[in-house]
């Protein structure tokens, strides 16, 4: 039988061998990483960190559900050519870049190019500019604002198809109250929903009044949180209210105009309802935007082509985040300056 020798303070064994040191272990036979306040402490620390996960769970859910595999089922489908068949028997024939090209090369797409910034750019240039106007003007306080205010909401309220199918109305060219009232002026009759010259006009009108109101809220907050002080500091230096307005009021609004006009420009580049219901996009192309473009190509005609509608729309998206993009890097330039 081995012996064993005694070991010395130092950790060796009496015959100058190292002693070998085993670390304890467990109950059941593992390794014990340390003390057991060392346990506890880590275990504490991995709490907040399933807490956090638990807690942005259902926005990562809702964002891969309804953005990602939209987006992705989008994509998938302007690289294939999906017809009503294909789609259902779900055997595509894979095509590539073949759909943009085609639509690039296409002759409507240059009209619709130019409709859908004509709209988008005239639409957000006017809400922006009359909405800014009305929170000037409600931003001096005085009797009823409150409720006027509020009465200019209510386009904002009403569902747009509502809206557009009254627009559709006061601008028929037999008996809408649009002619009735330039007839009383001495002007001729004006076909706004069935001229060429026309109709892209028309429904420019319609969607810039019904963007004034969010225009209008979006704005208004923000002069709230302009101090009164610098508008009474302006007038004791002997600035005019044209002065005040562009010396105070305009460059400290100037982030949250820009969050308006981005929001805007998004809004306004997938309108569909109202251009649909006024004109469907006609007569011809004359207003025919890209939004208009995509949802005919799916839906429009009887006979869907999805994969040139998915097309359109991927195209839009894209407009939407270079614009995005802008407004980030404007944004941080603006921080570091």
């Amino acid at each position: 039988m081995r012996s064993t020798s005694p070991k010395t303070a130092g950790g060796t064994e009496a015959d100058g061998r190292e002693a070998v040191v085993t670390p304890p272990s467990g109950p059941s036979g593992g390794r014990v990483d340390g003390p057991p306040e060392n346990v506890a402490r880590r275990s504490r620390l991995r709490e907040p960190r399933w807490a956090a996960l638990g807690f942005i769970a259902p926005l990562l859910a809702y964002l891969a559900i309804f953005y990602a595999y939209p987006l992705y089922r989008n994509v998938d489908l302007s690289l294939h050519d999906y017809t009503p068949r294909a789609f259902v028997m779900g055997n595509p024939e894979f095509l590539g870049l073949a759909n943009y090209v085609d639509v690039v090369t296409s002759d409507a797409f240059g009209l619709a190019l130019r409709n859908t910034a004509l709209f988008t750019f005239v639409s957000i240039a006017a809400q922006y500019a009359v909405g800014l106007a009305l929170a000037v003007f409600f931003h001096n306080n005085f009797r009823l604002s409150g409720l006027l205010r509020g009465m200019f909401l209510i386009p904002w309220l009403l569902p747009w198809i509502v809206s557009a199918s009254t627009w559709s109305w006061m601008m028929n060219s037999e008996n809408g109250i649009v002619n009735s009232v330039l007839e009383s002026f001495g002007i001729g009759q004006i076909n706004w929903l069935t001229s060429p010259d026309w109709a892209l006009t028309s429904v420019i009108i319609a969607n810039i009044w019904l963007g004034i109101p969010f225009n209008l809220v979006i704005l208004y907050a923000g002069l709230q949180n302009i101090p009164k002080d610098l508008y009474e500091a302006a007038a004791l230096d002997g600035a005019s209210v044209w002065q005040q307005f562009w010396r105070v009021t305009f460059p400290l609004l100037r982030p949250v105009s820009a969050v308006t006009l981005l929001l805007g420009l998004i809004y306004t580049l997938k309108v569909v309802d109202v251009i649909w219901i006024m004109t469907t996009g006609g007569p011809g192309n004359s207003s025919t935007t890209l939004a208009i473009w995509s949802y005919r190509e799916a839906f429009g005609t009887g006979q869907p082509e999805f994969s040139p509608a998915a097309t359109v729309g991927n195209l839009l998206i894209v407009i939407a985040l270079v614009f995005g993009f802008v407004h980030l890097y404007l944004q941080r330039r603006q921080e570091r300056t």
